[in-house]
């Protein structure tokens, strides 16, 4: 058995960039996480307090994001990787977070990092 939190699309501003352009004011990033589970610590009741609460994933990407400037994607990847790895039962995560509006012509820029 496997057991994953995913969180998917979370949209947020941050202060993101080397250019003095992207240095002026916050731009628009997403971000998508996956956190495998101890398999073990399944909650074995319908208690909020025997899980890891996905207020808590969040909340820990959104305080990482507003906490400084950011230079490189991969420096806040990593950012949000160490604090979720940290996280009560967490086996391995999944980070990516992505620049929508970098270019005109692509999507996104993304960059991820994971342990799977």
């Amino acid at each position: 058995m496997q057991r994953r939190f995913i969180l998917q699309g979370l949209e947020c501003q941050a202060s993101i960039g080397i250019y003095d352009a992207e240095r002026a004011a916050p731009q628009r990033i997403k971000i998508d996480a996956e956190l495998r589970l101890n398999a073990a610590s399944e909650p074995l009741d319908d208690h909020v307090e025997s899980t890891l609460n996905y207020d808590n994933i969040r909340q820990t990407i959104l305080t990482i994001v507003a906490a400084r400037h950011y230079d490189l994607q991969e420096t806040l990847a990593r950012a949000l990787f160490d604090a979720l790895s940290s996280l009560k039962d967490v086996q391995s995560v999944c980070v990516r977070t992505a620049k929508p509006d970098a270019y005109y012509d692509c999507e996104t820029i993304a960059y991820e990092l994971n342990n799977f």
